[in-house]
């Protein structure tokens, strides 16, 4: 048995008949099969449209101000400049 089965789920996808001939087609020059080609696809569409974590630190603290947002600008002047 192949190590990755034992992790996956199976499911059934309908596709019509051109874009599995496609699909096959793609499958074949690569020497793979289709459902290679299938779960590559959904493991790059679900990363780029997935939701993504927001880091531990965001929320985190409190510093006591309501007024970040109206001086973001004020606040962050001369960020990253030499204090020279």
């Amino acid at each position: 048995m192949v190590p990755y089965m034992a992790r996956t789920q199976k499911t059934t996808v309908y596709l019509d008949v051109t874009e599995y001939q496609r699909l096959r087609r793609i499958a074949r020059a690569r020497g793979c099969a289709p459902a290679l080609l299938v779960r590559e696809a959904v493991a790059e569409y679900t990363a780029r449209h997935g939701t993504r974590r927001k880091p531990r630190s965001i929320g985190a603290f409190a510093s006591g101000r309501t007024d970040l947002g109206e001086r973001a600008e004020e606040l962050l002047a001369g960020m990253g400049r030499s204090r020279r």
